[in-house]
């Protein structure tokens, strides 16, 4: 699921919380679901846009007993619901989504989720991703609080015919020959600047998070202690190369969602965006003018990265604990989720997918005919491992953000901006 700018901040209130527990479902069974053939209801609270609606009517057909009621929400409003209801210790559905940005404040409520590795969940382990799958556990890996869905790969989304008229290659096996550095993408970028008038990337964000999606441990460890400070620190690296880039002029100044970077899109005011598999269907939908004329490549290794996703968890307060896992489990099934991908494009983390004649051979007629999918399984597949974020990552990525921006727009000194930018998160910290 998408997740850039929509963590709202954690303000809770009563009223929210009361009207959640009257939706919790009255009729409880007994944890093991309760006697053969007897009526089950499942509460499952989901965000975004997804198929599980049709899935789970799908569930009911085959198992006539249990009824699904599924209620979707904004992603912040979800979580922020999720967390009033947990809080309060009542109000909670029997399955909820969890987004991976908002997975580890979660996590910190781990007493409140049951451990799905009791109710049989390594008996499915092999079917995901690893790295996927170890981003649901805890720090000791003996707890499970979601069973994997949908992931994020990133790849290089790019205009053909401006790397034609760039006088690079526009076939996707060769651009990601071509573009298999950090360098090679610099020169890339400034090819189609001198070629075209045109810049490489959209903005200063996305070039910050070239390296920094990728970086094994970025803005805070698992204690809360602030990383950035540190000799090598994987964010000063990203900062550094996103100023390198500005200065070279190849960055533009479209900021992701807006109007303006919607209309960039259409129009081809920029060549290259470093995104997400999710990112494919919002171009279908909202980019038509641009239909046929971008392509999807692999980016280099040192740029490999996941950016978004969500899992399946079961909050303790369930009274239907094995029905819930029962039906979670098969939710997200590699059957289920070659559905899911090909009805939303939620792009699968079970890898048996990845090898489905539907899925290798699913042409996309927005990007000329290409079979992206193969791509981004590709990309999955290159990615090291989960990043820890924490509660504040996303109050300090800003604060970064805010310096380069600054650096960008106002031609401040990139060293004064990021001191400045420490002195901030450290403020957030003490808090």
């Amino acid at each position: 699921m998408k997740s850039l700018k929509k963590l709202a901040a954690i303000g809770l209130s009563t009223v929210l919380a009361l009207s959640l527990a009257a939706c919790k479902d009255d009729e409880k069974t007994s944890s093991n679901g309760g006697k053969s053939g007897e009526k089950v209801t499942l509460d499952f609270w989901t965000f975004g846009a997804t198929n599980y609606e049709d899935l789970a009517k799908e569930y009911e057909k085959e198992n006539p007993n249990v009824t699904i009621k599924v209620r979707a929400a904004e992603t912040a409003d979800h979580h922020d619901a999720l967390f009033t209801a947990l809080s309060a210790g009542s109000g909670a559905p029997d399955i909820t989504m969890l987004e991976i940005d908002q997975l580890d404040r979660f996590k910190g409520a781990q007493d409140r989720f049951e451990n799905l590795y009791d109710l049989g969940a390594k008996d499915i382990q092999d079917q995901y991703l690893d790295w996927k799958w170890k981003t649901g556990e805890n720090d000791s890996g003996d707890f499970l609080i979601g069973l994997p869905t949908d992931i994020g790969p990133k790849a290089l989304y790019y205009r053909a015919d401006l790397f034609e008229a760039a006088g690079l290659p526009t076939d996707p096996e060769e651009v990601a020959t071509l573009i298999n550095s950090p360098k090679a993408f610099e020169e890339a970028g400034v090819k189609v600047k001198e070629k075209t008038g045109k810049v490489f990337i959209d903005s200063i964000e996305m070039a910050f998070r070239a390296y920094l999606d990728g970086a094994e441990t970025t803005f805070l460890n698992s204690k809360g202690e602030l990383l950035i400070e540190e000799d090598g620190n994987a964010v000063k690296e990203a900062y550094d190369y996103a100023v390198k880039l500005n200065e070279m002029g190849i960055v533009g100044k479209f900021e992701m969602w807006s109007p303006e970077w919607a209309n960039a899109v259409n129009k081809g005011e920029f060549a290259a965006e470093l995104g997400a598999g999710w990112l494919k269907g919002w171009m279908e939908g909202n980019a038509q003018e641009a239909s046929g004329k971008w392509r999807v490549a692999t980016l280099p290794s040192e740029f490999a990265a996941n950016w978004g996703g969500s899992f399946i968890s079961i909050p303790s307060e369930t009274k239907n604990a094995k029905e819930a896992y029962k039906f979670t489990s098969w939710l997200v099934s590699p059957d289920n989720q070659l559905k899911s991908f090909q009805d939303k494009g939620l792009f699968p983390s079970a890898q048996a997918v990845y090898e489905m004649d539907a899925f290798k051979t699913n042409e996309d007629a927005f990007f000329g005919g290409q079979a992206t999918a193969p791509v981004f399984a590709k990309a999955a597949q290159d990615i090291s491992g989960a990043v820890y974020k924490g509660e504040k990552y996303f109050p300090i990525y800003s604060e970064v953000l805010n310096g380069l921006k600054n650096v960008q727009n106002k031609g401040t000194d990139p060293e004064k901006e990021w001191k400045a930018a420490v002195k901030r998160s450290k403020g957030l910290l003490n808090r």
